[in-house]
This record gives C-alpha cells, structure tokens and sequence, in this order.
C-alpha cells in the first residue's frame, strides 16, 4: 500500500451507542450523575405539570377571543384583511430568501466554491418551534378561516422562495424594490377600500407591526449616529454624543408617554399624528440609540489595517466605509443587534401603557368579559401571551445562530 493510498483512506468511523454517549456526557463522575439525576428529575416534573395543565385547562376564553388576541378590535368582516396581509408578507419574505440563496449561488460558483441549496421543507423544520405552536392553537381552538389563512401564507412563502431562487440576474438587481412593492401592496390590503388604518389595529398585530416597523426605522438612524459618533467633525461628533447618551439614559416607557402626551403640543391639531405614530416616533428614538453602541462596537472590532489598506488602494473614504468596514462591523455585530430587536419585540408591551389594544391588553379584557370574569382565567391568557413572544424570541434567535455559523461570526 502507498503512501498516496493511506492517506487517501477515510478516517475511521466511531459509533457510539446511547449507553455509551449518556456514561461520557452525564454519568462521567460522581458530580455530573449527581446533577444529571436532579435536573433530570425537575425536568420530568415540569413536563408532567405541564402536560396536566393542558390536558385539563379550560381554553374556553381563547376560544372565544382568539381574533381578539391575533387582531384586536378590527370588524370581523375585514378578516379577509389581514389573512391577505399576512400572505403578502409571507411572499416577500419568501422571495428575499430566495434572492439571496440566488446570489450566494452565483458568488459561490463564481469563486469557485461548493454550495448547497436549501430547500423549503429544511428552512420550516428549523422553524419548528412557531409552526408547532401555531399548529397547537389553531387545533384546540378549531379555527378553520385561521388554518386556510396559514396554509396560503407558508404556501406562497415557500412558491416565491423557490421562483426567486431560480429568478434571472435582473430580477435579483431589483429584488429590493419587488419586495418593497409587496410589503406596500400588503399594508395596502389593510387600509384601502374602507380598510382599517394602523390607529385601528391591535392583538399581536399590532405588536408585530411596531416591531418591524422600529427595527426598519431605527437601523439606519442608528448606523447613521453610529458613523456620526466617529466623526471627525467635532459638531457631527458631539451632536451625535449628546443624542446617544441623552437617549439611552431615559426609560423607554418615559418616551412613549412624551411621544403621546408632548407631541401634540409642538404640532397644530390637524396635523397632530395618530397614537400608534406617536408611539414609533417614540421607539424608533429610543432603538436608534442602542442600535448606534452596537454598530460602534463593531466598526471598533475592524482592525486598523483594514482602512489602511483601502486607502493604499487609493479608495475613497466614503468606498472604503461602503465596502471594506461596514460589511466587517455589521457582520460582527449579528449577535448584540438580533439581541437588541428581540429586546424591542418584548418591550412592545409597554404600549398597552399607554392605551393601544396591543396583545396584553387584550389578555386584560378578555379576562373582564361577563363570561370569565373572577374565574382565574389569567392562569390561561398570560401563559398563552407568553408563549406568543417566547416562539417569536426563539424563532429570531434561531435564525441569527445560523446566519452566525454561515458567515463564521467568532472565528479566525
């Protein structure tokens, strides 16, 4: 045998049995058993608790208020509405997956690099903790009309997936504004034709909508602040400073009564914003802010000689922050920045604070309700809004942990 042939030869496979992985992960010493056997034990008695809980639960309140909980107070004849939003949305989400699946393809076969292509079926079952959800609630409350609406909403989302990941060149060149088109297209179902303004929106609706809508708002405020904090102009530089650390020591809750309560005074009474706007004006400053330290820590991370480098290339300042030290910083700040939207997505609830129908205030008055009331049925309603942003937390921080481990985040 060669040598060549040798080293060409795989290396051996080792299986390991149960028995044999349990021995070296939990029963190794004395110590671990003892652990192994306590948590163990806890572990079995919360999933007996809890599949007591619900096996004998009375989920007739979130029977009864489910569209409550998903929409608010929007007229049960506009349902059509937001089922329709929710598939726009879907597909324009679908669609971006697909486009960047497409351009990651071509850069790989570009350089000349393997890549393989994710399909639908593997992107839902690493979402598997918001469809199990979403699967549970629509079973023990025997939603039909909800059902249909998710149904369509991951059908089309995995059809524009698959269209835009074989879409040409072009389409990918203006796969932002296709996609814009389709989230306008979907908050124009919403409103137009007798539709029901934002003012009119509540449940986890709502809550969503602010959320997406601080994290698109803020983000480029806050890159805007970041960039401006290390500027080498002194006004740029302390106007950035002042805003940043004004900002961030005040609570949010304080903000959002200045947004609703202060504004109104510094604009005439026809043009005075809605609640809803006030409330985003007022997250959208206060997210702005903390998303600036964390685009500033990573634009820190970037060594040196990363701009150096770009400059003896002869790049211009505005190209070298473009293309050489925004990609690096951002890249190294996934973790902080999707832990900072997971922040934002919870805090929502403090809307309920000031008089938006958000999904805890609904919890609220579902529990006043003739039917429910002084019967304890917040044991029911505050689990579930729980549940609700735990599978939206988790789902987000799923997705980061495998966008980190694709772009490598933390390694050398």
């Amino acid at each position: 045998m060669t040598a060549t042939t040798a080293q060409r030869r795989s290396a051996p496979v080792v299986v390991s049995s149960p028995i044999t992985w349990a021995r070296t992960h939990l029963f190794r010493t004395w110590w671990d058993s003892l652990l192994t056997i306590v948590f163990g034990a806890l572990a079995a008695w919360a999933m007996v608790a809890l599949v007591r809980f619900v096996a004998t639960a009375d989920l007739t309140i979130l029977r009864v208020n489910l569209a409550n909980f998903m929409v608010g107070r929007l007229p049960r004849d506009q349902m059509w509405r937001p089922a329709l939003s929710m598939v726009l949305v879907m597909a324009a989400i679908g669609f971006i997956g697909g486009v960047a699946s497409a351009s990651a393809r071509a850069a790989a076969t570009e350089a000349g690099l393997p890549f393989r292509v994710t399909r639908p079926v593997e992107i839902l079952r690493r979402q598997w903790p918001l469809l199990a959800t979403i699967a549970a609630v629509l079973a023990l409350t025997r939603s039909i009309g909800p059902t249909v609406a998710v149904v369509s909403g991951l059908a089309a989302a995995s059809v524009a997936y698959l269209l835009a990941r074989r879409s040409p060149p072009v389409v990918r060149k203006w796969a932002w504004l296709i996609a814009l088109t389709m989230f306008v297209a979907a908050y124009l179902a919403l409103t137009v034709a007798g539709g029901v303004g934002w003012n009119g929106w509540g449940g986890i609706h709502l809550n969503l909508f602010i959320t997406a809508a601080g994290i698109l708002l803020a983000f480029p405020i806050g890159l805007l602040l970041a960039l401006g904090r290390r500027s080498s102009l002194p006004a740029v530089r302390w106007l950035s400073v002042t805003y940043i650390e004004l900002i961030r020591g005040v609570p949010l809750i304080t903000l959002l009564l200045l947004g609703i309560f202060a504004i109104g005074y510094f604009l005439p009474a026809g043009l005075a914003p809605g609640a809803v706007a006030r409330v985003l004006t007022a997250i959208t400053l206060f997210e702005a802010a903390y998303i600036a330290e964390v685009v500033r820590g990573g634009l820190q991370a970037v060594p040196a000689g990363q701009r150096e480098a770009s400059q003896a290339l002869g790049m211009t300042p505005w190209k070298t922050m473009r293309r050489i030290i925004l990609p690096q910083a951002l890249r190294a700040t996934i973790p902080a920045m999707v832990g900072q939207f997971i922040s934002l997505y919870k805090d929502t609830t403090l809307v309920s604070l000031v008089g938006l129908f958000d999904v805890l205030t609904v919890s609220g008055a579902a529990n006043s309700q003739p039917d429910f009331l002084a019967q304890g049925f917040e044991v029911v309603t505050l689990p579930f809004v729980a549940l609700l942003f735990w599978v939206g937390s988790y789902s987000m921080s799923r997705e980061a942990r495998r966008l980190e481990r694709r772009l490598g985040v933390g390694e050398r």
